[in-house]
């Protein structure tokens, strides 16, 4: 019996996200109209959205012992992600982005502080934590320790889920792609990859590289899933008038999804389950703050008329 869900393997910095009234010209002052500082990235906000859920999670990854990875960590533990198999390094400084979100239209801009943490090698991995695993996430990040994670995952049957963001994609995500089993990516990676605009021919097309699942995300557009030799459809977006930011909506779709399919739930239920997951977390500040329970999914998704029944076992 797996006794981790989803084990991921990425990179955590600290976000510090404001939201302003215009982004700001030089020598400007301006009041910012609210501010949230958290635990940011895209696989490790995957998993707090799964922890939310009700699924249970643990993270890989090395912080420094700076105040920021000290924020980083302490937040993991509050949501009950197993930070077990994170390495924290001495005297070394953790990422950070600061993120400007403008009230108007939630556009972002971000400025990136990398840290000098050594990334993850390969001896750093617990093979017994991740052979354990239901499921291995992964973003290409700490890339000799992610290969080797991902191999290790491949030989104990353990089902790899690979995340592509937008402006994330490189050329050597093509040696992991094929060892993936679902691949959620925004459009912007699938064009770059494929070369190809048309969101469902794109997914043959990753589909034919390794992965048997692919999901394309369109942002306001929604999502297009493919599944090989299944079924392909077009799943909407729950739009809000009430967006704020949609800073983490795609690690929030990204982590929904992996739960209903941790759920056994049919295809459309878990695309309609991980769109509705997105759009009840973009009405808050911040990729994490508004991150729902399983109960608040149900209700959001009963009030527009879709019942989806989980096992909370």
């Amino acid at each position: 019996m797996a006794l981790i869900d989803v084990i991921g393997l990425g990179v955590s910095p600290l976000d510090i996200i404001t939201l302003i009234d215009h982004y700001p010209k030089e020598r400007e002052v301006q009041q910012a109209l609210d501010m949230v500082i958290q635990g940011g990235g895209p696989v490790a906000t995957a998993l707090v959205t799964l922890a939310r859920l009700g699924a249970k999670t643990a993270m890989v990854d090395s912080l420094g012992d700076d105040w920021r990875g000290n924020l980083i960590l302490d937040e993991f533990i509050k949501e009950g992600v197993n930070t077990k198999y994170i390495v924290k390094c001495h005297n070394c400084t953790s990422s950070t982005a600061n993120v400007l979100v403008t009230k108007k239209d939630g556009n972002r801009a971000a400025i990136f502080l990398p840290g000098n943490t050594p990334e993850l090698s390969p001896s750093n991995l617990d093979a017994s934590a991740i052979k354990s695993a239901k499921y291995l996430h992964v973003n290409g990040r700490h890339w000799d320790a992610c290969l080797k994670a991902v191999k290790l995952a491949k030989n104990a049957g353990v089902q790899i889920s690979f995340d592509g963001g937008a402006n994330r994609y490189r050329p050597e995500l093509r040696e992991l792609l094929p060892l993936t089993d679902a691949c959620i990516v925004a459009q912007d990676f699938a064009e770059k990859y494929t070369s190809e605009g048309d969101c469902l021919k794109a997914a043959k097309i990753l589909s034919s590289s390794g992965p048997s699942l692919v999901v394309i995300t369109q942002g306001k557009k929604g999502s297009w899933i493919f599944q090989r030799n299944g079924k392909s459809f077009h799943q909407p977006a729950f739009l809000s008038p009430d967006t704020i930011d949609t800073t983490g909506c795609g690690d929030s779709y990204h982590g929904a999804f992996l739960f209903g399919l941790l759920k056994g739930l049919e295809l459309e239920d878990t695309a309609a389950f991980a769109s509705a997951v997105a759009s009840i977390n973009s009405r808050f500040l911040g990729g994490r703050t508004g991150l729902p329970s399983l109960q608040h999914v149900q209700s959001f998704l009963s009030k527009r008329n879709v019942v989806i029944n989980i096992s909370t076992n």
